[in-house]
């Protein structure tokens, strides 16, 4: 095996994710579009890119379907739908769930597309434009990865044990509606940010692998807001750092983590974009909201989806 061959591979493929985050936000900047900015792309791009095993049982048409629908449901959620954040949080939230059981699939970084929107009340089908823009090149570079050998070809599985899976979910709507309440109804939204939602539902599948690495997980995600919020204003706002540059650095040190730990956990890449777009208020406190929403979250999946009480839920 040319180890060289493969370390050199790797190197393009993080290469590719920048120049795809890079161009993002230059994007943002020349249009002055913020909601250009999208954090879970790199979520996705870590899954299907940057991982030698694409995480989700997903083939390429459901990642682009999905990743649109629930970008312009969650835009619309706010655009029609005048409800309590709450309960437009709770809406969004569903939304994804159904979607995932009917297309038989458990490509949840959806979850965030939709929420985000939900949490920064944006109004502009640009956010919803972006996000399908960047889904699509995101699918099409993994097509070209896989056809030039630059990452294994992930092959989607449709057997699909759709009764257990509803069962999970209206699960997870009840669980999720009652640790929503406290962070979103005292508006520290954060606590319980976009991709730690998407934490809350990887963990809540009692056969997830990734609930054999809850420390190094959770320090991923903490790291993630560290780095993210601090180079957002210690370079940005300290030092007027152009956006772009930054987000480039922030990347390139979430990069040297997966590198070193081998754990490619998606939300956390979108957890060190996220400070990106927050105002200083949001900001300041974006750290410690994630270790302590992280923590909650993590937990309540581990107690609440044992595999020994889904069996006995299922009888």
């Amino acid at each position: 095996m040319n180890v060289k061959a493969l370390k050199l591979v790797k190197y393009e493929r993080y290469l590719l994710a920048l120049i795809m985050t890079f161009i993002m936000f230059v994007s943002a900047g020349l249009t002055g579009q913020k909601e250009i900015i999208f954090p879970e792309v790199l979520a996705i791009m870590t899954g299907a890119w940057l991982d030698s095993i694409q995480p989700w049982n997903v083939n390429k048409r459901r990642i682009f379907i999905l990743t649109c629908l629930t970008a312009f449901i969650g835009v619309a959620i706010v655009k029609y739908i005048h409800i309590a954040l709450f309960w437009q949080v709770f809406v969004a939230f569903v939304s994804c769930g159904v979607l995932l059981v009917l297309l038989k699939t458990n490509f949840i970084p959806i979850i965030s597309a939709c929420i985000l929107p939900v949490y920064l009340q944006t109004t502009t089908w640009v956010y919803s434009v972006a996000v399908s823009i960047m889904t699509l090149v995101i699918i099409t570079v993994q097509w070209l990865m896989e056809k030039y050998k630059l990452r294994s070809i992930n092959h989607y599985n449709p057997e699909f044990d759709i009764k257990k899976n509803i069962l999970l979910w209206v699960k997870l709507f009840l669980i999720f509606g009652i640790i929503a309440i406290i962070p979103i109804e005292s508006k520290n939204i954060f606590f319980l940010a976009p991709p730690l939602v998407v934490t809350f539902v990887s963990f809540a599948n009692p056969k997830s692998p990734v609930r054999k690495k809850i420390l190094p997980i959770y320090g991923v995600l903490v790291f993630a807001a560290i780095v993210g919020t601090g180079m957002r204003v210690l370079l940005n706002m300290d030092l007027n750092v152009p956006l772009a540059i930054c987000a480039v650095i922030s990347c390139v040190a979430m990069f040297f983590v997966f590198d070193y730990t081998r754990i490619f956990f998606p939300p956390s890449g979108a957890v060190v974009i996220l400070p990106f777009l927050l105002r200083y208020d949001d900001l300041k406190w974006f750290p410690l909201e994630v270790a302590i929403g992280a923590a909650v979250v993590i937990s309540v999946s581990m107690i609440m989806f044992r595999e020994k009480r889904l069996k006995r839920d299922l009888l």
